[in-house]
């Protein structure tokens, strides 16, 4: 209808120059968006308008544009009248658009012959948006608006969480011509997952997000490698697609998405991996038949608290009593697995032999029991040290160590210390001690993003080896990514992806 790639560039720019520039950058290599939604509201003025329309009269050869000029009544920002929108929208298409988008507060306002006539020979994108919730009645708007002399129909409602998103996208299932688009910061994945339940677009945004909740068109091309073909292992998402992704709140921060679907691409696995911020736990496994979730990481602050809905768990996770890996079996069975404790041992044993060494562990959640467990394993001595002194006890007790308080700390020393809080994750940073209170070999923080936190700056200015959070994350990855396929995991395409993302970042954050 649109396109075959089913996903939509969204321009919003207040001038012609820097609409044109998205523009370019949208169709141009790596990205080549076969479908280009161009916001008209957005730019300031008349003037600007008649340049950009100037411009693409000039284009040899274009991609299919979606000419919108969002009124504020429908939630868009442009303040004339009806007549005047669709005055606008008529000058878009002499200009090459193919398609109107004209919300249903106008729609309403003209007779539908005279709509068609108006903006022919464009086809007509009728829409109806809900920046509060999710509408009752939704079974029955697609036809109501389609009475407006539709060509095809577009809902979009802002979704508070998941519940939410599951009926909206619901209503998309075995229709043609339907656009569903659920809004919210929350509900990010259901962008995607739009695709997957039959949407005939989804949107994205080249620069600023022109609505809640929107990815970024690099994020769909080239982090969860969704198109017809315009990058590597970019492929359609069906009904067939398999899910995963990764739980957690905060979520922001997490490269898993670029790791995992890295991997799929490489194999040739039909499946994609998606970042769900998670507060409720029940609201994300009630989702998990509806959207075809086969597997899932576990994050702060879930790791305990998965274990009461799992079915089954792996003797070793059951121990710990943290899980960071679920594979969703037949009958729609959770069965459990830790592999954070291999990250955690195969990166210090590069470094450090175990056996009766003495280990510091910052930190008494589902990673710190992970490690504490491993460690133990391992024959080293583990010490606690936790803002909460009772847990830290606690999980000393367990794995036969101490803990220590942190007044303690400078007049000890140890063979390694293992940061395992979140203070320091990007983008917040800070780090969990001091430089005095550094007395060790090595220093390995379970954050790899930054990866280089300002703990493992200042253990190298104290001439301490360091261990990246970087080596734990892609070895626990791969650990993950074969429990789920029952395949070797491709460990250097995993490296490479994860690396230069990192890189990327770095050299950016020189830059500004």
């Amino acid at each position: 209808m649109f396109s075959q790639d089913r996903i939509c560039a969204s321009i919003g720019a207040a001038t012609a120059q820097e609409a044109v520039r998205q523009f370019r950058t949208a169709v141009g290599p790596g990205l080549r968006a076969l479908a280009v939604e161009l916001r008209l509201d957005y730019l300031r003025g008349p003037e600007e308008r008649d340049a950009l329309f100037r411009w693409l009269t000039r284009q040899p050869r274009l991609p299919t544009i979606i000419a919108t000029c969002r009124t504020r009544r429908g939630g868009g920002r442009f303040a004339g009248s009806v007549q005047s929108e669709l005055a606008i929208l008529a000058q878009a298409v002499r200009a090459g658009c193919r398609w109107c988008d004209v919300e249903v507060e106008s729609a309403r306002q003209v007779k539908p012959d005279e709509l068609r006539s108006a903006l022919a020979p464009a086809s007509l994108l009728i829409s109806g948006h809900d920046f509060k919730r999710v509408p009752s009645g939704l079974a029955r708007l697609p036809g109501e608006l389609a009475r407006f002399g539709a060509h095809a129909v577009k809902i979009a409602a802002n979704c508070q969480d998941l519940a939410d998103a599951r009926r909206l996208l619901g209503i998309a299932r075995g229709q043609r011509n339907l656009v569903v688009v659920p809004m919210g910061e929350g509900v990010l994945p259901a962008r995607v997952l739009a695709l997957r339940e039959g949407s005939a677009l989804t949107y994205a945004c080249v620069a600023g997000a022109t609505a809640p909740g929107q990815l970024s068109l690099d994020a769909l091309r080239n982090v969860y490698r969704l198109g017809a073909g315009q990058s590597r292992g970019a492929r359609q998402i069906t009904r067939r697609t398999q899910v995963y992704g990764v739980i957690g709140d905060p979520i922001g921060h997490t490269l898993s998405p670029l790791l995992h679907n890295a991997a799929f691409a490489a194999r040739g696995v039909d499946a994609v991996y998606l970042p769900f911020r998670v507060r409720d736990l029940r609201d994300f496994l009630s989702s998990i038949k509806e959207f075809g979730i086969a597997g899932f990481s576990v994050t702060l602050p879930h790791k305990e608290s998965i274990l009461r809905h799992l079915d089954d768990c792996d003797p070793l996770a059951a121990e710990v009593g943290a899980v960071n890996t679920v594979a969703v079996r037949g009958g729609g069975r959770l069965s459990g697995y830790n592999t954070d404790y291999v990250g955690v041992l195969k990166s210090i044993e590069r470094r450090v032999s175990l056996q009766r060494s003495r280990v510091l562990l910052l930190g008494a959640g589902g990673s710190a029991r992970a490690a504490a467990f491993a460690l133990a394993w391992s024959g080293a001595a583990v010490n606690v040290c936790a803002r909460r002194p009772a847990r830290a006890r606690a999980l000393a007790r367990e794995v036969g160590g101490e803990a220590i308080a942190r007044g303690e700390l400078r007049g000890e020393f140890f063979d390694v210390i293992v940061n395992c809080t979140p203070v320091g994750m990007y983008p917040g940073g800070g780090s969990p001690l001091k430089a005095n209170e550094l007395n060790c070999r090595v220093v390995m923080d379970l954050i790899y993003r930054p990866r280089k936190t300002e703990l493992l700056r200042l253990a190298e200015r104290r001439g301490i080896a360091t261990i990246s959070g970087v080596e734990m994350f892609l070895a626990q990855g791969a650990a993950q990514w074969e429990i789920w396929t029952g395949h070797r995991a491709p460990a250097a395409v995993m490296r490479r992806a994860l690396l230069g993302a990192l890189d990327a970042e770095e050299k950016a954050a020189v830059r500004t």
